[in-house]
């Protein structure tokens, strides 16, 4: 999954626990991310509208609090294999610079 953002990267992991509404998403991600990813609302509803067009995030359902709709979305399986795949990646090249090297600094 190269060329997959940070921003992306962490709306999935917001996402497999459970259905969230775009700022439990937002609280979700800055919270897991350990506040690295602070997503602004606008950055959210674009990353959604192509997370749906790729198949990786589907609207749940939709209710009104307080006279206001609230949109749920969820991770598809297509969503949490694409997820997976990129925290494998991510974890192969942490390995690489992570790893005993043997090589004495100079």
């Amino acid at each position: 999954m190269i060329g997959m953002t940070e921003a992306t990267y962490f709306i999935l992991v917001a996402l497999m626990d459970e259905p969230l509404h775009g700022y439990g998403i937002i609280k979700r991600a800055r919270t897991q991310s350990l506040g690295e990813v602070d997503l602004a609302v606008g950055t959210l509803y674009s990353a959604l509208d192509r997370l749906s067009e790729t198949g990786w995030v589907l609207l749940d359902r939709e209710e009104t609090v307080n006279g206001r709709p609230r949109r749920y979305y969820r991770i598809t399986d297509d969503g949490v294999h694409a997820v997976r795949a990129q925290a494998a990646r991510l974890q192969r090249a942490a390995a690489l610079v992570l790893r005993p090297s043997g090589v004495t600094s100079v």
